[in-house]
């Protein structure tokens, strides 16, 4: 069985994905990277060269791929639940963990990432996190299991909140 983190950027799946690793004696693997890594290049050159169909194309092949693991926590890329049949492959063999967080908390966490291209044109950067936020609310609240606000969290709490859900089950 595996632990699925899923949650807009900024909300902490990285980090807790690391703790829970360490504290679980778990692989963790972190999909943009392995994303990165199947395509050769940054998400940013993937998005211009190819566009947002191609680089959603090569997350799916990847969600395919870590879902066929176990015992592993596997920290997704923000966008995953944009395609249903990702999440139903995560399901399959999962936990899915709802790692939420405010507009605020997001911005103050990620105003300054230069890993992802804009997903919106013409907005400021608030503007953009609380649109594409608004967007995704209800795939997030259908994919995950298990919703953990992190606005007021360490993220050592998340990951120790994670793991009494994860040893109750």
């Amino acid at each position: 069985m595996n632990i699925v983190l899923i949650g807009y950027r900024g909300t902490g799946k990285s980090a807790v994905g690391k703790i829970l690793a360490d504290r679980l004696e778990m692989l963790c693997i972190g999909m943009d990277a392995e994303i990165v890594k199947k395509a050769g290049m940054t998400i940013p050159d993937i998005v211009e060269k190819y566009g947002w169909p191609k680089f959603r194309d090569t997350e799916s092949e990847v969600t395919r791929a870590l879902a066929k693991l176990d015992n592993t926590i596997i920290d997704t890329g923000g966008g995953v639940i944009e395609r249903p049949e990702n999440i139903a492959a995560l399901k399959v063999n999962a936990r899915i963990f709802w790692l939420k967080a405010s507009v605020d908390t997001i911005v103050s966490r990620i105003q300054d990432g230069k890993e992802r291209p804009s997903l919106t044109s013409g907005k400021t950067f608030t503007e953009e996190v609380a649109e594409v936020l608004e967007q995704r609310i209800s795939k997030y609240k259908n994919a995950g299991q298990y919703e953990i606000n992190t606005d007021d969290l360490t993220v050592e709490q998340v990951a120790g909140r994670i793991i009494e859900i994860w040893k109750k089950e």
